[in-house]
């Protein structure tokens, strides 16, 4: 069975991918948080995956490769320069970074992506997300991915064209922009809609996650999947096969 050290143990996520993981053709090799050493639990898994914060990322990495582990990459709010630590750790093992581990939120990007794709530039395109009070950023990690899916889809990137800051006297909306909005409340897990609007209709994509184990069964089937590959970054929508 592949053994799978989990970075962030402690946490949610962490807790409950250790609860699954059995069930799922997994063992786990251990466990590290924020703080500890992460080389002794690098050498002893044969995947690791890491759903700490984003100022461990470094350390983390740094481990993986010294120890050629495989690794897959859950944590979000990551910045340019540890997107960069990620490009280059990917040249040298198989890395999998992702800003969300649901199934079903991997299939809403690429639909998203190819109704952004064929619908043209007569539809506005919004995006809302919710999650519980605690959520520390936002947008959150998956309304970027959902984002990035539909800007790759209509053309651009989403640094060209996300808006986030909407208030006071913003006049008519721009047209090719991407509206992102979050929503923070209760102990809601993640709520996501990709909206399509033109006059006279609107599409929503909608995914709503009920249970934190959707996310955990997701990085589990992605470490299993990471396991074996070549080195390089890869997605969610390897591990869909899309």
């Amino acid at each position: 069975m592949t053994s799978i050290g989990i970075f962030g143990s402690m946490g949610r996520m962490g807790r409950a991918i250790a609860e699954i993981a059995p069930g799922l053709g997994a063992t786990i090799a251990g466990g590290s948080d924020v703080g500890d050493n992460p080389a002794d639990l690098a050498r002893k898994a044969d995947v690791l995956v890491d759903f700490s914060a984003p100022a461990a990322l470094e350390a983390h990495l740094g481990a993986a490769r010294a120890a050629r582990t495989p690794i897959v990459i859950g944590t979000t709010g990551l910045n340019p320069h540890q997107h960069a630590l990620i490009d280059a750790a990917a040249a040298e093992i198989p890395v999998l970074q992702t800003g969300n581990t649901s199934l079903g939120i991997g299939l809403l990007a690429r639909l998203a992506r190819e109704a952004a794709a064929r619908l043209g530039p007569d539809w506005d395109i919004e995006i809302v997300e919710m999650h519980h009070r605690n959520k520390a950023d936002a947008p959150s990690g998956t309304a970027l991915m959902l984002g990035n899916a539909v800007a790759h889809g209509i053309g651009t990137t989403l640094a060209e064209a996300g808006v986030s800051d909407r208030a006071g006297l913003t006049g008519p909306r721009a047209d090719g922009t991407i509206g992102m909005a979050s929503l923070r409340g209760g102990s809601v897990v993640g709520d996501h809609s990709v909206v399509f609007a033109t006059a006279g209709e609107r599409i929503e994509l909608i995914h709503r996650a009920d249970d934190r184990a959707i996310f955990a069964r997701g990085a589990i089937q992605a470490a299993l999947w990471l396991k074996g590959q070549q080195p390089g970054r890869y997605t969610m929508d390897q591990v869909l096969g899309i």
